[in-house]
């Protein structure tokens, strides 16, 4: 049998879960994660590294991919075709194939149950899921657009509408719609104010914000997972440390700021509260949000950006990561 080696780049995948299994592989060199998609992103099972077997399950049973293969570094591999597999697997005693796809057909079972006992929990867990957080950051601007009056203070709109909406025309429970208001108001994205006789009234103070945010989340839901621009909860502080010395800086005419690493390292534990590295926007790089680094006067290492866009980001994915932390 003619095994091929296959090269992946860190980052790339070697096979995606609910793909059709064709081979397994060993590794050759490198690492490789195996992955599940949890929610928008992915949950890290396992790290497999050299002379270690990777997607053999599917061998014996012919299933789709229960789980995805990443490359963690800079990795390849041994291709093993399923074709020729079989071939060999034919010559094998009965009692040695009955055996191995017994316990095969029992790991299985068992990651499926993991899969739901994980899967319960958090539905228990977190209030809301991320199409519900749209879906429930929708009725609230669809009702403020239709219905709402604007105040001073924002867009205002009776409690009661919102909630004949919620019920009526989304089909949503309104504890959910309570438990998100609840979690907008600690944003100061809007706020609940009881107004007597068991009326309440609900003030968007942030309507645009909340309107932009939906159209954003939503599309980002829908985006192929290929084209997705996902931001790490690590992330977050550098983003928002960039937003913070960025607004320091005039924009050119293109929207750009440019922002010395080296003084936000020096001054970030100060005026931060947290440390900053010259390596912690790389990953930022590499999603292009930031341009490549670049040595100024003096050896100063500088970066430069679009603060609209980082500004924006950081407030969407604050948002998101805090909501994900609601509970039931």
């Amino acid at each position: 049998m003619a095994n091929q080696i296959k090269e992946l780049k860190k980052g790339e995948l070697l096979f995606r879960e609910g793909d059709p299994s064709d081979a397994m592989y060993i590794i050759k060199k490198g690492k490789i994660a195996i992955v599940k998609t949890k929610g928008t992103g992915e949950v890290e099972l396992a790290e497999l590294g050299p002379g270690e077997l990777v997607g053999e399950m599917a061998f014996f049973d012919n299933k789709s991919r229960s789980a995805g293969a990443r490359a963690k570094l800079d990795s390849s591999v041994i291709v093993l075709p399923f074709t020729s597999l079989f071939a060999q697997f034919k010559t094998f005693p009965e009692w040695m194939k009955a055996l191995v796809k017994n316990v095969n057909g029992k790991l299985r079972s068992a990651n499926a149950k993991i899969k739901n006992l994980e899967s319960e929990s958090s539905a228990d867990a977190t209030a809301f899921t991320p199409h519900l957080v749209t879906r429930l950051c929708a009725i609230i601007t669809l009702v403020g657009n239709k219905y709402g009056e604007k105040t001073t203070t924002g867009v205002t709109i009776a409690y009661s509408t919102l909630r004949n909406y919620c019920i009526q025309i989304f089909q949503t429970p309104t504890n959910k719609l309570d438990k998100m208001m609840e979690a907008l108001q600690s944003f100061g994205i809007l706020k609940v104010e009881d107004i007597g006789q068991g009326r309440k009234k609900v003030t968007l103070v942030k309507f645009e914000f909340l309107s932009e945010f939906v159209d954003w989340y939503n599309s980002y839901l829908f985006e192929e997972e290929s084209k997705r621009v996902t931001i790490d909860e690590k992330e977050l502080p550098v983003l928002k440390a960039l937003v913070f010395y960025g607004r320091k800086q005039k924009a050119d005419d293109k929207g750009l700021v440019t922002v010395s690493l080296t003084d936000m390292q020096i001054n970030s534990m100060s005026e931060l509260g947290h440390p900053f590295n010259l390596n912690d926007t790389d990953s930022l790089v590499e999603k292009n949000l930031v341009q490549e680094k670049h040595s100024g006067e003096g050896g100063a290492v500088t970066q430069t950006f679009s603060i609209q866009n980082i500004s924006t980001l950081a407030s969407y994915w604050e948002l998101v990561f805090a909501l994900e932390k609601v509970e039931s």
